[in-house]
């Protein structure tokens, strides 16, 4: 992997802000991009004399936690001892209540032939499952979506790492066991059938932060990058052997209680030895953060708010996500897009998938170099 010194000044305007970024006056920047850069939390009320927002305010300094803990207190409240991040699972998602609460398990495997999707979720009304499949070589898709009527079907533990999370309804099954050595992913859908292992390095560091709107509203998630993944994909009557020397695998556990409308954007990006997880929008505000980089498996945790700039109206036109320590660009080859309306159920998602360059900054000062890494870059917009 390729580590850069930091020489002081570098990559910085004369006010400090990053090249790229739209606080930095001395760069002229493309008029077509549009940033997601904005003022307040969309996803809170941003009023000064609501108490839940006083008090989440209060619970927002990012800081290590190193010992097991509960997601909520009795009540079903956020436990402010969750408030922070880890480098491995501990906490203990035992939410309470119904109708807010959200869980999902999203693996995603990048190969030279395929990337390919499995979701499992439960929005307390409704199951969501399926499975997606891009062929790398000329660009055709594969997807099976299933709705269920209050989760029916849905098993969803409550800690990430352990035990089985399912999802079962209509031609679709996907099934995810974990054990301490890894995870075996199990989908079946028409036309489509994965079994793959994903092995868990030792050592292996993942994030896991937990984002807090407020004392009833509040996310803890897991991002999972750059895990070894083997096994066999069939589409239809063909079948390609993933293997470990060049595929990777990422997961995403997301556990909480979730405002009505929310929007976010997440990046993730893999390859030998690096990883880059960039996420924003969702978490801005709560002084928490979702971004990280990856160095032979550690994690080197990222806390500042990230400017990302991209087309709204061409997917398919370079990204830019920067920061103090992040100094990105994301060139995407395929958008995946993804729409739901069920009245006042209703999603939009334009993934794409793609190359990245530029470099993020690890927690010695070096800069490594993100020139190559494979993935994808995400806006998502939920009303649910």
């Amino acid at each position: 992997m390729r580590r850069q010194p930091a020489p002081a000044g570098h990559g910085r305007c004369a006010d400090g802000s990053p090249p790229g970024s739209v606080l930095c006056p001395n760069r002229p920047h493309d008029r077509t991009a549009r940033t997601t850069r904005e003022p307040e939390n969309p996803n809170t009320s941003n009023d000064p004399n609501d108490p839940d927002e006083r008090a989440a305010a209060e619970m927002t300094a990012e800081r290590e936690i190193t010992a097991p803990v509960d997601l909520c207190l009795p009540d079903g409240r956020l436990n402010p001892a969750a408030v922070g991040w880890t480098r491995r699972p501990l906490h203990r998602a035992n939410l309470r209540g119904w109708g807010r609460v959200k869980r999902w398990e999203y693996w995603g495997i990048v190969t030279p032939s395929h990337i390919v999707g499995l979701v499992a979720s439960s929005l307390d009304y409704a199951g969501l499952h399926g499975v997606y499949v891009l062929d790398r070589a000329d660009g055709r898709e594969l997807s099976e979506d299933v709705v269920t009527p209050l989760a029916r079907g849905v098993r969803m533990p409550e800690r990430s790492g352990t035990g089985t999370a399912s999802a079962r309804g209509g031609p679709v099954t996907v099934e995810f066991v974990q054990r301490p050595a890894g995870t075996t992913l199990s989908a079946v859908a028409p036309g489509f059938r994965l079994e793959a292992e994903v092995p868990r390095p030792p050592g292996h560091e993942s994030l896991g932060v937990v984002v807090p709107w407020s004392p009833r509203r509040f996310q803890y998630t897991v991002k999972d990058l750059g895990r070894p993944v083997r096994g066999l994909l069939t589409l239809g009557s063909r079948t390609f052997v993933i293997d470990e020397s060049d595929s990777f695998a990422v997961l995403d556990h997301g556990r909480g209680k979730w405002p009505y409308a929310v929007r976010w954007n997440w990046a993730a990006g893999c390859g030998p030895g690096r990883a880059v997880q960039l996420g924003g929008r969702w978490t801005d505000g709560t002084g928490s953060t979702e971004n990280a980089l990856f160095v032979d498996g550690r994690l080197h945790k990222i806390s500042d708010e990230l400017v990302w700039e991209y087309d709204r109206a061409d997917w398919l036109r370079p990204w830019r996500i920067t920061g103090p320590r992040v100094d990105a660009g994301f060139h995407p080859f395929h958008v995946r897009t993804a729409r739901t309306n069920l009245g006042v159920v209703a999603s939009e998602t334009h993934q794409c998938f793609g190359r990245f360059t530029g470099r993020a900054q690890a927690d010695d000062g070096s800069w490594v170099d993100l020139d190559g890494l494979t993935g994808w870059a995400e806006e998502a917009r939920n009303r649910w």
